[in-house]
């Protein structure tokens, strides 16, 4: 099983999201599934996502100050949207829609 945790106008496409309660889908990878297979399945598109955490590291951002904000990635191109990177159980993605521009230490 992986988590993906939803923020902002994400937050729509998890069951039951109340304002006040995180909002989490749990699911099982399939064999071999990339980042991108897994956000067509559960039918997030990828043009909606403002940034991408996968495991606490910063995958993916819209922002172009991202890189300048000190926080660990999992590459040095944070503009590079090819999220051909394979997901697995244990794995948690936290995906901020693009009305979260903003992000916070």
């Amino acid at each position: 099983m992986l988590e993906i945790h939803l923020y902002g106008n994400l937050r729509r496409y998890g069951q039951g999201s109340r304002p006040a309660h995180d909002c989490v889908m749990r699911v099982e990878p399939l064999y071999a599934e990339t980042m991108s297979a897994l956000l067509a399945r559960v039918g997030i598109p990828a043009d909606e996502i403002n940034h991408i955490f996968f495991n606490a590291n910063l995958l993916a951002s819209r922002n172009k100050m991202a890189t300048y904000m000190g926080l660990p990635q999992v590459r040095s191109a944070l503009s590079d949207w090819n999220l051909n990177i394979q997901v697995d159980h244990g794995d948690r993605i936290g995906l901020f829609g693009t009305d979260m521009a903003i992000l916070s230490m």
